[in-house]
């Protein structure tokens, strides 16, 4: 729906690493407009100003704060003032920035206290206690950490696929060919080295394509594949230890968890997390929603629980939020 020039809007935006949206919402929690680009994650898109300088192009008046979550924020000093410089160029109204993780937990909580997990391309935790204290657990990227998730399962997949062929590992044994008709290689034993090597070779993005493994991975643990099974064993385990760290360092012991992110698309994932970490809570608001909340709270509007779930409301309604069942 267009939105009326000069009506008073909110602008929010949620910059991750494959996508990224931004919304205008009005007033009453209504979505105006919505707008759609690739990733925006400066460590791994060498196009990402381009993708923000298109949905931030054009925008009409009225917009009266912005709240922007953006991958890598808040990380890399020299990244983190790259993506300021851009925001401060862009200058149209008082805005607030901060991870996109962090507005996923805003939104999940409502602004409340609780701990997000985030697995997807890559993993983290971001928590905040009662007191407004918040802290981050993981997100290191894949070459020092993403423990646990969709990368790293299917990091793991490629590895036991190899010691499988190698010998080295001779329990991966019948891991192999199913894993192997998965990616679409041949049976031949003999020609699988070169069909690895030519998938390897025609990646354009290395770190999306490993992440897509972890969906062969949870077809093969629930069909009962034992090397499969360890794999999501060991992912749910890492996973497990960053909400523990959270909950030691904020002295919560039972403050309550939310999970989000792509891989929890993968059920043995998520039934094997749960049983580590005992049963999350649905979330309040998508991670656009987190941003919305922070940029009412910026133009000094008043986003109480009323506001929350018009604001709720209307992202379901514009299709940018499916509520979990009751």
């Amino acid at each position: 729906m267009p939105h009326a020039s000069g009506e008073p809007c909110l602008l929010a935006m949620d910059g991750g690493g494959s996508k990224t949206l931004l919304v205008l919402i009005n007033r009453d929690a209504v979505v105006r407009d919505v707008r759609r680009a690739g990733g925006t994650n400066p460590f791994d898109r060498p196009d990402w100003r381009m993708e923000m300088a298109g949905l931030l192009a054009d925008l009409p008046g009225g917009i009266v704060a912005a709240g922007f979550g953006m991958a890598g924020y808040g990380g890399s000093p020299t990244v983190s003032a790259c993506q300021d410089d851009l925001l401060v160029e862009w200058g149209r109204c008082p805005y607030i920035v901060c991870n996109d993780v962090d507005i996923a937990c805003a939104g999940a909580f409502g602004g409340g206290a609780g701990i997000l997990l985030l697995a997807g391309t890559g993993s983290m935790v971001w928590a905040t206690d009662q007191t407004g204290q918040a802290l981050r657990v993981g997100g290191w990227g894949h070459l020092f950490g993403d423990e646990g998730s969709a990368f790293w399962i299917g990091r793991e997949a490629l590895g036991t696929l190899t010691r499988g062929l190698d010998g080295r590992e001779p329990e991966a044994t019948s891991f192999v060919t199913p894993f192997c008709r998965f990616m679409g290689f041949p049976d031949d034993p003999g020609a699988i080295e070169g069909a690895l090597l030519d998938w390897y070779g025609g990646l354009s993005h290395a770190r999306s394509a490993v992440a897509a493994l972890s969906r062969g991975v949870d077809e093969l643990a629930a069909a009962g594949n034992r090397s499969a099974q360890r794999i999501v064993e060991g992912a749910a385990a890492h996973l497990a230890r960053h909400v523990d760290a959270a909950r030691r360092r904020l002295r919560q012991p039972d403050l309550p968890w939310c999970d989000a992110g792509g891989a929890f698309r993968n059920a043995s994932l998520r039934r094997a997390v749960v049983d580590l970490c005992g049963v999350p809570v649905a979330p309040l608001l998508p991670p656009v929603g987190g941003a919305a909340l922070l940029a009412a709270r910026r133009a000094g509007w008043d986003p109480d629980a009323a506001w929350i779930a018009r604001l709720r409301k209307g992202l379901t309604d514009a299709g940018l939020f499916v509520p979990a069942l009751s």
